[in-house]
């Protein structure tokens, strides 16, 4: 495999298009017209951020339903869904990843693929979509994408809520085994970032020579 190559015919031995469980991807003859249209209908640059917001949940459908390189199709989806969420305003600066969420689903792991294959259906009647593709099962699929984007953004707001803070930090000293001193220290260095050896007796509440102790080991 060559990294960025498309699936191509060329390349391909009789018989050896891919299947991804029970989807069949488009052929490998197919792979470059796909992404063409793939890219026309997603580009970022005349979308708004709730545009663009719909369209990371769609694109990642979109992109693993053409399966266009040999490995690699869902790291590339989700890389391409967090750089959407970042154009979108929505990424926080890494602080959240969808990736988590898809791995959990919002009940069981398996709600991911059970919701992608929703999507890779055929078309149920003449009002559902105009494509091959069933258009109730994207948006079925946007709005499960949608949920679980929210879910990790509320999540991970919840991790760095000052009020629950303190219990978040007793867990770490306790789970790492540090000396239960340097809970203070920690609680200055999370909210101002750094703090002055100094600093330690105040924070600690313990001789200055035993407050500078813990700060240099556990």
């Amino acid at each position: 495999m060559e990294p960025g190559e498309f699936r191509s015919a060329a390349r391909d031995i009789a018989n050896r298009e891919v299947a991804v469980g029970r989807h069949r991807p488009p052929s490998s003859g197919r792979v470059a017209a796909f992404m063409e249209h793939f890219q026309r209908r997603y580009d970022l640059a005349g979308m708004g951020n709730s545009q663009k917001i719909i369209a990371m949940a769609a694109a990642h459908h979109r992109l693993n339903f053409i399966h266009p390189f040999y490995d690699g199709n869902g790291r590339v989806s989700r890389l391409m869904s967090h750089a959407i969420a970042l154009s979108a305003g929505i990424g926080a600066h890494g602080l959240w990843s969808i990736s988590r969420g898809l791995a959990r689903g919002m009940t069981v792991p398996t709600e991911y693929k059970a919701m992608m294959e929703q999507a890779d259906l055929r078309r149920r009647n003449d009002l559902d979509g105009r494509g091959n593709l069933p258009q109730e099962g994207l948006v079925e699929f946007v709005a499960w994408f949608l949920v679980v984007a929210r879910d990790q953004i509320r999540f991970m707001s919840s991790l760095f809520d000052f009020d629950h803070l303190t219990e978040h930090l007793k867990l770490f000293v306790t789970r790492e085994g540090l000396n239960p001193h340097s809970m203070g220290i920690l609680e200055e260095v999370v909210i101002r970032g750094e703090m002055p050896r100094g600093d330690a007796p105040r924070a600690t509440g313990l001789p200055e020579r035993t407050a500078r102790m813990v700060c240099c080991r556990p």
